[in-house]
Order: structure tokens, then C-alpha cells, then sequence
């Protein structure tokens, strides 16, 4: 009997390890049917910037399928952010543009600005973003603007520079000709 179960054991913890062998050597990644819209970064943080500034940024993507990819359209979440993209259609391994342009003018405070991709990629729409904050001419002024240079000294301080000077008059005392 418990030869029968050792070798019961011993066949099912062979086939385990036969499993995860041949899953581990399984390919990462299979190449998708169809185009695939793949992006090196879904959001460009422009940080902060005055009212009235325009952001101008790039995002660039790769057709990482098997198909030519056609962006047909490029929706805005506003009317302050347009557009700009590569019109001809991306063969598959090919890179491409999209250049989203942002005028500040008009907003305050926090922005998050996505475009929606409209393509025939086989993920669907893709969103991408711009996102940063805008703070009005004059309060980045005030804040950049250096804080005044004020000249704080203790008491050990004003006695060090006394005794400096008491010191200085002292050598050119003992210097001087006699006449």
C-alpha cells in the first residue's frame, strides 16, 4: 500500500513540475492581430506654468501589430487643447506623432486635458493626458520673486567684527614710521 501511494505522490509531483517547465518557456507576449496602438507615455506632466502660457508636447507611439494602424480621429476634453497627428497610415513596426498643444489662457488651477484616440487599433481607444497647473502672472511672480537680503547678526557676532578692527588698527599702529 504505501508503495502504491509514493508512487502516486511521486507521478503527481512529476507532472507539476512538467507543467510550470513548459509554461515557464511559453512565448511573453503573442503578436496581435491587427493594428496596436502602444505609447511610451500615457501622461505628459507640464508641472506649473502662468496663465496665458501655451504647452506644446509630443507623445509618441508605436504600431506594435500586424496591420497598418489609421488614427482617424483625436477627441479634446476642451477647446483649449488641439491636436496634431501623423495622418498616414503607421505600417506595423513603425513609429509615429501626436503633438497636443495647450493654451493656459482663460484657466486656473489644475488641469488634466485628455485626448481620445480614435484609431483602428485593436485595444479600442487609447486616452492620453496633459496635466500640470496653472497659477496667475502675478502670484508666480511674487513667488519667484527672491526674498529680501536681511543682514541679522547676534551680539557674538558685532563683538567678533569689533575685535577684527581693534586688531586691523592695532598692526598698522605698530607699522608706522616714526618721524
Amino acid at each position: 500500500m504505501k508503495k502504491v501511494l509514493v508512487l502516486a505522490l511521486s507521478l503527481t509531483l512529476g507532472g507539476f513540475a512538467a507543467h510550470a517547465q513548459t509554461a515557464a518557456t511559453a512565448p511573453a507576449q503573442e503578436k496581435v492581430a491587427g493594428p496596436l496602438i502602444q505609447f511610451e507615455e500615457m501622461k505628459y506632466d507640464f508641472g506649473v506654468i502662468k496663465q496665458g502660457d501655451i504647452v506644446d508636447h509630443t507623445f509618441k507611439f508605436k504600431n506594435t501589430g500586424t496591420a497598418p494602424l489609421i488614427i482617424s480621429n483625436i477627441g479634446v476634453s476642451c477647446g483649449c487643447t488641439t491636436p496634431d497627428w501623423t495622418r498616414e497610415p503607421i505600417m506595423p513596426g513603425k513609429s509615429g506623432t501626436i503633438t497636443a498643444k495647450f493654451n493656459s489662457m482663460g484657466k486656473m488651477g489644475m488641469q488634466n486635458k485628455v485626448l481620445t484616440i480614435e484609431s483602428n487599433s485593436s485595444a479600442g481607444n487609447t486616452m492620453v493626458a496633459l496635466v500640470g497647473e496653472v497659477k496667475d502672472a502675478a502670484s508666480m511672480t511674487q513667488a519667484s520673486a527672491a526674498p529680501a537680503k536681511t543682514d541679522v547678526s547676534t551680539s557674538a557676532d558685532v563683538d567678533a567684527k569689533q575685535k577684527t578692527k581693534l586688531g586691523d588698527a592695532k598692526i598698522k599702529a605698530k607699522h608706522k614710521k616714526k618721524s
